[in-house]
């Protein structure tokens, strides 16, 4: 097979149907533009909503939950263990919200070579007094050093700094909060605790996360604040917070440090499955549409080149009466079938990377997300890998039915009718 011969007939046939031909690597092009468009749009928006919510998650969370026992004095019974028992106005186990030995549980955390770093945090209900109002929110106590390492809390704080908790008696409240009780930086609030202790704290900045029930009620300040105003010693904490090196492996290992250290554990995926759900389905819908395009084009394919063989009728005799096989025909048409593809296909990423920096350069001005300044763009090669493989692939598919087609003519029959 001379695959140069075979290649220069296809190039020929293209050249006579040169409209025809534009037209299907249009389609393919456009195809292809508006899929790397969408999915680097959507994956975009994702990972955003991954800086927002998900990458401000630990993997692993170790924590007290207020729960029932799951061993009730009968159930320890010898007597009674193999009866049915039915018990009711169950009590929640007072055990507390603080970690019983925390500071042993965090410095052998420290050391362990999967884990990239330890924050400890207090959470804790309080009222922010306005006058005779009070407000419920939540109180953050952090380790303000870990915390920014782990969650770069100070890409939220619109006014102020971060390091600015480490002084005494400060803290930074959410501007839902701040606009609700009309207090600026420097002010003074004062806050009850859920035992009835009264502080009185510098505000030093304000956060803005975009998410209106957690600016509406939310506050962060150092731990060693936060166990004042609870009137707790240095020790206590409530949750201690843990970023792995491979998130993948994070439900095995809070398994396995809820059974090594008797604390309730949560991982990353169970935390947030739902937004994971709604990553999932974003991408699903990205590529879907952009199939579909592609598959569009590859029918516009497939029809104008079954017009172009029935045109030429006479030209694939020809060929076959001079020594052409039919598997040689079926690859001439197979080849002009790729060359409109592969040629669509560098269009549509060049197209596509265009309208993406387009895209990515209008602007995007909100209050509620303000560390965003324009739409968010993903530029992952691994979409264009994938826009021009499937823009090859459905184009050869699409040119291989009347590749076949072609390569069955029986060339007296067609001279016979002329």
């Amino acid at each position: 097979m001379n695959y140069k011969l075979i290649l220069n007939i296809a190039i020929h046939l293209l050249r006579a149907r040169l409209k025809q031909s534009i037209v299907a690597a249009v389609g393919v092009t456009f195809g292809i533009a508006m899929f790397i468009a969408l999915v680097s749009f959507m994956n975009g928006l994702n990972d955003l909503l991954d800086g927002l919510m998900l990458n401000r998650t630990p993997h692993v969370r170790l924590y007290n939950e207020i729960k029932p026992s799951e061993n009730q004095p009968i159930s320890l019974s010898e007597k009674y263990k193999n009866d049915t028992h039915f018990i009711s106005s169950v009590k929640p186990k007072d055990r507390g919200k603080a970690i019983y030995n925390s500071k042993a549980i965090v410095h052998y955390l420290k050391q362990d070579n999967r884990i990239i770093d330890v924050a400890s945090k207090i959470t804790t209900p309080v009222f922010f007094n306005s006058g005779t109002i009070e407000i419920s929110g939540v109180i953050s106590g952090i380790d303000v050093t870990a915390e920014e390492k782990l969650f770069q809390i100070s890409d939220y704080i619109i006014e102020g700094d971060v390091i600015d908790l480490e002084q005494n008696n400060s803290i930074i409240i959410g501007k839902g909060l701040a606009d609700k009780m009309l207090l600026v930086k420097g002010d003074i609030i004062k806050i009850t605790s859920a035992k009835g202790n009264l502080a009185s704290l510098k505000i030093v900045g304000i956060s803005q996360i975009g998410i209106s029930e957690i600016d509406d009620t939310s506050s962060y300040t150092s731990l060693e604040t936060a166990q004042k105003l609870l009137g707790e010693a240095t020790n206590y904490i409530t949750d201690i917070q843990i970023k792995l090196f491979d998130i993948s492996t994070s439900p095995s290992v809070a398994k396995e440090f809820q059974e090594k250290f008797e604390l309730d554990a949560i991982d990353y995926q169970t935390a947030n499955s739902q937004f994971e759900t709604g990553s999932s389905v974003r991408s699903i819908i990205s590529y879907a549409v952009g199939i579909v395009l592609l598959i569009v084009a590859g029918f516009g394919i497939y029809n104008i080149l079954n017009m172009m063989i029935f045109e030429k009728m006479d030209s694939i005799a020809i060929l076959k009466a001079t020594g052409f096989s039919g598997s040689d025909v079926k690859w001439i048409f197979i080849s002009l079938s790729m060359i409109i593809g592969f040629t669509g296909g560098v269009f549509g990423l060049l197209f596509g990377f265009a309208f993406t920096v387009i895209i990515d350069n209008i602007p995007f001005n909100t209050a509620s997300l303000p560390t965003i300044s324009t739409y968010p763009i993903n530029y992952d090669p691994l979409f264009y890998i994938i826009g021009i493989s499937f823009a090859i692939i459905t184009t050869g598919i699409a040119g291989f039915f009347p590749a076949m087609k072609a390569s069955k003519i029986d060339p007296v029959e067609i001279i016979r009718g002329k």
